[in-house]
């Protein structure tokens, strides 16, 4: 194969790298899976790429590729999971930062890695609502073979027909497994967000207010922003904690030490985020959380503060401090 060809092949191939990542992403939980899984993915097609015989087509091949190195990921793994998945919500009385290192957690992931650009709005709800931390936490409770089978049919609507084929199954078991995923997700359903692409104006307003309200350590102007349910978890550690009174008693305890931080707008799994970056004793500010948002009914429903800054920052390519 000359230069150009192979070029165009690659090339070829490429383009496709985005949905990938979300669909692996979604699989696994997460963003450094995700792209190994893909890389894996495309080394295999590139060396595949002459016996590639075209009876189905490039996509589907390359899905069909993505499954099986998912599939293996998940059979040698545990799956990934979210404070609230491991303990009931703790009274901020009794709450205490506990690693838990044995853990897999659930990670956040940039729009950027794993929304592909597309001219259709309802599509890219749809995707956005399926990078949702709450709905890639419930898809963590199916099975490997039924995820595949609820992503590829009810997130990328592919037909019964063609996911029986990348299965090598028939369109009766891929049924079956859908109802059965169905269910499965039925009793853990993911809480409903609001739409939030772009943001309207409602949403800066409350999104404005929050910074502010931390950012000033407001807790009574925090507390009119959030759902008197509102949940706040801090991955690694297993402690979360639910309700308004609760969040902020936090606040005002443990997490005083958060007084007079500096946030940092992003996109994160589909929702609003912050780089939260903390006081630094030596002046400035040095990173401290990636801060993901679930909005609904206009207040905040939920917060998740992602600690593990040596990976998440460059992950989404924020700077290593703030000046003053």
């Amino acid at each position: 194969m000359g230069d150009v060809a192979q070029r165009e092949r690659l090339d070829e191939l490429e383009r496709y790298r985005t949905e990938l990542t979300g669909y692996c992403y979604r699989m696994l939980g997460s963003a450094f899976e995700a792209e190994d899984a893909v890389q894996d993915t495309m080394v295999r097609a590139w060396r595949g790429i002459e016996k590639f015989e075209g009876r189905a087509s490039l996509r589907s091949w390359l899905y069909r590729i993505a499954t099986n190195v998912c599939l293996d990921a998940l059979n040698a793994g545990n799956r990934r999971a979210r404070p609230m998945d491991l303990t009931a919500a703790t009274p901020v009385a009794q709450a205490q930062l506990n690693a838990r290192p044995e853990v897999t957690w659930l990670e956040p992931v940039p729009d950027g890695r794993v929304l592909p650009s597309t001219a259709d709005p309802a599509e890219t709800a749809v995707s956005r609502e399926t990078v949702r931390l709450a709905f890639v936490a419930a898809l963590q409770h199916l099975p490997p073979k039924q995820r595949v089978v609820l992503l590829l049919r009810e997130v990328l609507a592919w037909k019964a027909s063609e996911v029986a084929e990348l299965l090598d199954t028939s369109v009766a078991s891929v049924n079956s497994a859908l109802q059965r995923a169905r269910a499965t997700l039925a009793e853990s359903a993911p809480a409903d967000t609001d739409v939030a692409d772009p943001l309207d104006e409602e949403q800066r307003k409350l999104l404005e207010r929050y910074v502010a309200a931390f950012e000033g350590y407001d807790m009574a102007a925090l507390t009119a922003l959030l759902h008197e349910d509102a949940t706040l978890s801090m991955p690694p550690y297993d402690l979360w904690l639910r309700g308004h009174d609760d969040i902020t008693g936090w606040m005002l305890g443990v997490g005083e030490v958060c007084r007079g931080s500096r946030l940092l707008p992003v996109v994160a799994n589909g929702t609003p985020a912050f780089a939260h970056y903390h006081p630094d004793p030596e002046g400035g500010f040095s990173p401290w959380a990636l801060m993901v948002i679930e909005i609904t009914g206009g207040k905040v429903a939920g917060i998740t503060s992602f600690l593990d800054v040596q990976r998440w920052f460059p992950l989404f390519d924020l700077p290593e401090r703030l000046e003053a």
